[in-house]
């Protein structure tokens, strides 16, 4: 059999779309690990074929079908012959959207979707999802890979006007029901979850886990959110979960990276488990996410990054929003609790994530907040403040230890007293 090699997946979704093509998958047809290796390439898959590129180091795979084998998507057996059909490598993969393919020979540095369409071979329908802006299953194969839903949920906030096809959302109720998601790994939750959050409106996502149930199973503080009021003062209509979304899509509007979406995921946790004695006012609601929070990031195995600035924001979201009312006092025991003269970067995310809660309301979009721009050039006065001859002077009158320490935060006390003293401070 003649050896064939075709561009798959979502290079060619891109290409489209009129999207940028970044990475490209390539499929081989027709060939073996031994003629593979022969040509140069460089095995590197450990579960099924897959090989670099002599010279590109991109990754070719040998077509292959797949069988179930156990639960969870590490569960399946692997076969890949030189009589495995193009067909079949895409009769396994997850949308028709992605289940498209072309030449190698057609495929140029920067394809165009003129110059695909004429030599694409698409025997799934994926074109037409695509014009139509339907995600949808290829095969019923789908169900035997939980990571799907999360893959379908990422693709929705990323693209968020497509729509989920009935029978693929009915297909993954199915598979919560059946309690295959129960089986995912933390580390494939949150490389999906990662990326969904990515996206251009992350709400989607959380949009599509919770209409197939995935959200309860998955992330069951954040499904808690939904049916809970907001604070009197807030629209009544809208409930936390939908506040949530709002936040969400707010970060995604304001580019912020991921560590500030995360925080925005977290930060109002503990508000799905205020007693009802405490609400609508979610009295200690920030200590009860941080621990909420803390439990969600062990079990996601979330980075180091991501979760200490969520932390921060979901301890202290509350009192930089009434930073205003602040003294300078105030200011720079806020600004000590964020840890934020050690880390100044990471404090600028913190009000970035603040901000975005501030925003996420309805008929507050467009609001300014204040707040951000004032603890930031709070911040700066105080790194301002030259400690080293501060101490240089406190140890040579004598002082040690402790109180060294106190001669300097008196400084920036100082410092930040007048300067919240200046007229436009």
């Amino acid at each position: 059999m003649t050896e064939q090699i075709f561009a798959v997946g979502g290079a060619i979704r891109d290409a489209l779309l009129g999207l940028p093509v970044k990475d490209r998958d390539w499929v081989v047809v027709g060939s073996t690990p031994e003629q593979m290796a022969a040509q140069g390439y460089l095995p590197v898959g450990k579960d099924f074929p897959v090989f670099l590129h002599p010279v590109t180091r991109q990754e070719y795979a040998l077509a292959r079908t797949e069988r179930k084998t156990a639960r969870g998507y590490k569960g399946f057996a692997v076969h890949a012959s030189p009589e495995v059909t193009l067909d079949e490598d895409l009769a396994r993969r997850d949308l028709t959207v992605n289940a498209m393919a072309v030449a190698q020979v057609w495929m140029s540095d920067a394809p165009s979707a003129e110059q695909l369409k004429p030599h694409l071979h698409d025997p799934y329908g994926g074109l037409q999802d695509l014009q139509r802006q339907v995600l949808r299953h290829v095969t019923p194969a789908f169900r035997e890979d939980p990571v799907r839903i999360m893959r379908v949920a990422r693709f929705a906030a990323r693209f968020p006007d497509f729509s989920v096809a009935p029978e693929t959302m009915e297909l993954m109720r199915e598979m919560v029901l059946d309690g295959e998601v129960d089986h995912l790994v933390p580390e494939r939750v949150w490389q999906e979850l990662a990326r969904g959050l990515m996206g251009a409106k992350p709400s989607r996502m959380l949009e599509v886990l919770r209409a197939c149930g995935a959200l309860k199973v998955l992330l069951p503080e954040v499904d808690r959110l939904w049916g809970v009021p907001q604070r009197p003062e807030y629209h009544p209509e809208i409930d936390t979960g939908a506040h949530l979304m709002l936040v969400l899509d707010m970060s995604a509007q304001l580019q912020q990276p991921l560590a500030v979406r995360v925080a925005c995921l977290c930060h109002d946790l503990g508000k799905g488990n205020t007693p009802a004695d405490l609400l609508p006012r979610h009295i200690g609601h920030e200590q009860r996410s941080v621990r909420l929070l803390q439990g969600l990031a062990e079990r996601l195995r979330m980075p180091v990054d991501c979760r200490e600035l969520a932390e921060v924001v979901a301890r202290e979201h509350g009192n930089i929003h009434r930073s205003g009312e602040f003294n300078a006092a105030a200011v720079l025991r806020l600004l000590l609790r964020c840890d934020a003269l050690r880390q100044p970067d990471r404090m600028q995310a913190v009000l970035w994530a603040c901000e975005c809660d501030a925003r996420g309301r309805w008929g507050l979009q467009d609001a300014p907040y204040p707040q951000r721009q004032r603890l930031s050039d709070a911040l700066t006065q105080v790194l301002a403040v030259p400690t080293a001859p501060i101490a240089a002077q406190a140890q040579a009158e004598g002082l040690t230890g402790p109180a060294v320490g106190e001669r300097i935060q008196a400084a920036r006390l100082q410092a930040l007293s007048q300067w919240t003293a200046s007229p436009n401070p």
